[in-house]
């Protein structure tokens, strides 16, 4: 049972070590937010939400494989092509997963009535528009600057 629990630990620490060193990581996260912040404008049925739930975490979990290959090819100090390889695969696996992501989320979230109620939301509450600027303003942060390497 403690062998069980410390798995737990040790997959909460990749976790937080993507989060720490992966820039692309806390973008998809950045990306993420924003998505569910907006989603209480949009009617959505449980399956739609369940597919976006799902998309975001096949990218969470693709950046992190990423990030496994790479700090395993990088770990063997060997410079090889099939090393280059296997991290240009393991990238490009992250991108058609947000690809895909990007053009489902359009799909589902393609409602004008939605995109209307958020600008009137914003008009009719321009400290809003104060708030998603220091929101935005803690993402670049966050994402850009925050724990260089």
């Amino acid at each position: 049972m403690k062998k069980f629990l410390h798995g737990f630990i040790y997959a909460f620490s990749g976790i937080i070590t993507c989060i720490r060193e992966e820039r692309n990581f806390r973008f998809h996260m950045a990306a993420a937010f924003h998505l569910f912040a907006y989603l209480p404008f949009f009617d959505l049925s449980k399956a739609e939400l369940c597919i976006l739930v799902m998309l975001c975490g096949a990218v969470f979990a693709l950046e992190a494989v990423n990030t496994a290959i790479e700090n395993a090819i990088d770990s063997t100090g060997i410079v090889s092509k099939t090393a280059g390889i296997a991290k240009d695969t393991a990238a490009g696996a992250v991108l058609i997963a947000a690809v895909i992501s990007v053009i489902c989320g359009v799909i589902i979230l393609w409602q004008p009535a939605a995109f209307a109620a958020i600008f009137k939301f914003y008009i009719d509450a321009p400290i809003a528009i104060i708030a998603q600027i220091v929101v935005l303003i803690f993402w670049i942060w966050f994402v850009f600057l925050w724990h260089r390497k």
